[in-house]
């Protein structure tokens, strides 16, 4: 019975010292990060969003620009309904489809936005925390731009820059491009010193120094060393640019300097219905309900990222 017993234990002992090999970090991460409740919601409530933005204008077909005077005049501000799920505008037109597709660039924008800051602001964290002669005027130009205003001057550059930037490449796209880059351009300097302060810890581990020992050439020190280890922040320094970056082109379209009356934006749709809010309020209520849900989201999903990715926690 003793023998048994101990070749159980044995057998118990060796499928846990298996598991244990086969353990990855992105295993680890997976598993911390499920187990965390907000997290999940906001993964399932993002992409919902994200599938109701993409695939809902494929199969509800309303255009957003049509007004429904021309079948009804009756249309104007009606209530969400059966006809109308998310009711209409004062000039007819439907609010369900001019949210879909308004969802559309929003998300755009905070994406590509946050890979402009987040390429830029990795760039500069690594060759800061890397190079000693760098560090210094780097992190002098990081405090300077922390120290600008960056609402008032993103109103400044794009009323410069937008009437000639629609007279080359058109209203919208010239426009998309303009506010991303701006954007980007604007909220770069958190993740560059989230990214020098890992770098400075990194650069003096044994690895590192163990591939310069051998003639390791800089930049594949940088490439294949350091910026794998600096992933952590950076994916939870990307997840908070998104919600930052759409939160303010919300701001920008609702102050009237983002897009063009005729591309839909959540923040657009806020500053052409905030004279209806009396009379119709669902007009402000679901733009201003898909800005908070996709912000809030992506917060949760980025503290669900911040504690998988704390080596501190892996066991």
């Amino acid at each position: 019975m003793a023998v048994r017993t101990q070749t159980a234990s044995a057998d118990n002992l060796a499928v846990e010292l298996s598991q244990r090999q086969y353990r990855t970090l992105w295993g680890d991460v997976w598993l911390r990060f499920r187990r965390h409740t907000l997290a999940i919601i906001g993964i399932v409530a993002l992409s919902l969003l994200g599938l109701g933005v993409v695939a809902g204008p494929l199969v509800y077909t309303v255009d957003p620009e049509y007004s429904f005077i021309v079948d009804d005049i009756d249309s104007i501000n009606q209530p969400p309904s059966w006809q109308y799920p998310l009711g209409t505008d004062d000039l007819g037109r439907d609010t369900l489809a001019r949210n879909l597709f308004g969802g559309r660039i929003s998300i755009a924008v905070g994406i590509v936005a946050m890979l402009v800051a987040i390429t830029f602001g990795t760039l500069v964290g690594i060759l800061s925390g890397y190079f000693r002669r760098l560090d210094n005027p780097f992190m002098r130009f990081t405090d300077l731009m922390l120290a600008l205003p960056s609402l008032p001057l993103l109103l400044v550059i794009i009323m410069l820059f937008r009437d000639s930037l629609k007279a080359s490449l058109g209203p919208e796209l010239g426009i998309f491009l303009l506010v991303v880059f701006v954007i980007g351009v604007l909220g770069w300097m958190p993740t560059a010193r989230v990214v020098r302060g890992a770098v400075l810890s990194i650069k003096e581990k044994e690895f590192v120094e163990a591939a310069i020992s051998v003639g390791t050439r800089e930049h594949s020190i940088l490439w294949q060393h350091i910026l794998p280890n600096v992933l952590s922040p950076i994916i939870v320094s990307a997840t908070l640019g998104v919600a930052s970056a759409i939160l303010t082109e919300s701001a920008l379209s609702f102050l009237g300097l983002g897009f063009p009356s005729n591309v839909p934006t959540w923040g657009r749709l806020l500053f052409e219905n905030k004279d209806f809010i009396t009379q119709n309020p669902w007009l402000v209520i679901w733009p201003g309900l898909f800005i908070s849900l996709t912000i809030l989201s992506i917060n949760f999903i980025g503290d669900g990222l911040r504690d998988a990715l704390d080596p501190r926690q892996r066991r």
